[in-house]
């Protein structure tokens, strides 16, 4: 069973529309998968003789089982936000003759053999074997490391676990950070020192081997939690059923003043404020408008002034980016009823620059109070804020057309990756790297009021041949009209 699985998994991975996306995106996730092997291999083999040096007369091992609840906590929290449940297509599945224990053992058993599992060896088996080579006693350093797999395992199931029960929640993330921020702080004012306690029962497992039934009996628990709960959700029907919610109705009288494209906005609209994951568009928001304080306050980085344009295309261009990223598979589930629509094209695509040419402005006054921290920050700003609506919108909205992947808008919001592809990665390029490029070249030939006013020109260049800028995005949308359409239908 297990065989044919992986069998149908191969042939829907080769047999998908963004098959060659998806190729590209796997080959630079597996450079930089080796590039973070090389770099927990290097902390393995480092850390004996690093921690021997710093610290002589303690015992190494005992300082890295003194910080395993700290590994704990981060590993915890980047695999919330990185690390999804294996899935599969199993509602065709569940009109034959195949057991949904066997489904959900098969999802669960695959889980085990994610990166996110592997990665800690690289650091784990030199060490122990470093320990070995120091005449630790073999039986007992073997027990340690079994020991932290079997850790490495119940946080993989600890994870969905918590994912399954934040899913529901408005902001899917607060539990996780409750959790983690929770047993930190606690940690931090030894309230409860975890970092001892954990500490201590790793010691006692590696004197004293037996107690690795231990963390093995917590592994078969969190184990057995997750095929209960899964198990509970696979039926037929499940995604069939709808919770009943109050509607609050908004008035968006206010979008007629746009004219023809009002009704595309006021759907928009509606569907940012009513689903989980176009959402996280708006609380973004007040992320991108304080990201300033993250760097301006900073004596050293405010005399990096070419940084200043990053942060105001960031800041001015939040929502711009969240939201324009994925034009125009927000509509994907349906798109196809939507082509069968007389309507244009281009009013359907300048709905979606108005949107994101709005947000830019408002989110410029919102970031006024920066001039705090000089005139050159608020003018860098405003620059950044003409290029955005001028320049970036239109590389966005020219970026969708080559979108090939579906989203649901019904999953959680908060870092979810699910219609990601080459075009997300590759469009940073145009949308920071060209405008810091051109900024930074005229200001160090030039000078800073001259690479502001030419990134000024470049936005006030794309607002002027708007028009004619369009026409040529919604030429490009029409020829891959029925590819989108394809493609949207698949389950990536």
């Amino acid at each position: 069973m297990i065989k044919q699985f992986l069998s149908l998994e191969w042939k829907a991975f080769f047999r998908s529309a963004s098959f060659g996306k998806s190729l590209g995106i796997k080959i630079f996730m597996g450079f930089l998968s080796l590039y973070f092997m090389a770099i927990f291999l290097l902390m393995g083999v480092a850390l004996f003789p690093g921690l021997k040096k710093l610290f002589p007369e303690k015992d190494p091992l005992l300082i890295v089982n003194s910080f395993l609840f700290f590994w704990v906590i981060g590993d915890l929290v980047f695999r919330f936000f990185f690390q999804k449940l294996p899935v599969m297509s199993v509602l065709p599945l569940l009109t034959l003759p195949v057991k949904r224990s066997k489904i959900v053992n098969y999802v669960l058993g695959k889980s085990a053999f994610s990166f996110f599992n592997f990665l800690p060896l690289f650091a784990i088996i030199p060490f122990g074997i470093t320990l070995i080579v120091n005449d630790y006693p073999i039986a007992n350093v073997i027990t340690w490391m079994f020991t932290l797999i079997l850790v490495v395992l119940i946080i993989n199931f600890l994870n969905f676990i918590i994912e399954s029960f934040s899913a529901e929640t408005e902001l899917s993330f607060l539990p996780i950070i409750l959790i983690s921020g929770g047993l930190y702080t606690l940690n931090y004012f030894e309230i409860i020192a975890f970092n001892e306690l954990l500490g201590n029962g790793i010691n006692a497992i590696y004197q004293h081997p037996f107690l690795i039934t231990v963390p093995l009996l917590i592994l078969v628990f969190c184990y057995f939690l997750n095929f209960k709960l899964l198990r509970k959700k696979l039926f037929l029907d499940s995604g069939l059923k709808t919770k009943i919610k109050e509607v609050n109705a908004s008035n968006l009288d206010w979008t007629k003043n746009f004219g023809d494209i009002a009704p595309f906005m006021q759907l928009d609209l509606k569907l940012i404020w009513r689903n989980k994951r176009t959402k996280s568009s708006v609380w973004m928001i007040a992320f991108g408008l304080l990201y300033g304080l993250f760097f301006y306050v900073n004596p050293e980085f405010i005399k990096m002034t070419p940084s200043y344009i990053f942060v105001g295309i960031f800041s001015t261009g939040i929502f711009l980016m969240n939201f324009g990223q994925f034009i125009p598979a927000w509509d994907s589930s349906y798109y196809k009823l939507l082509m069968t629509q007389n309507l244009k094209y281009e009013q359907y695509l300048n709905s979606k620059f108005t949107l994101m040419a709005i947000s830019v402005c408002i989110l410029f006054v919102l970031g006024i109070p920066y001039v705090f921290f000089g005139w050159k920050v608020l003018l860098a700003h405003f620059a950044a804020a003409i290029y955005n609506i001028g320049v970036n919108t239109h590389v966005l909205l020219l970026g969708g057309s080559f979108n090939r992947k579906n989203i649901n808008l019904d999953k959680k919001a908060a870092f979810n990756y699910q219609g990601t592809g080459a075009v997300q990665w590759l469009i940073g390029i145009p949308l920071f790297l060209l405008p810091m490029g051109i900024f930074t070249a005229f200001y160090f030939l030039i000078g800073f009021e001259i690479a502001c006013l030419i990134l000024i020109i470049l936005g006030v260049i794309g607002i002027v041949f708007h028009q004619k800028l369009m026409k040529i995005i919604t030429q490009k949308y029409l020829d891959s009209k029925y590819k989108m359409i394809d493609a949207f239908n698949q389950n990536n």
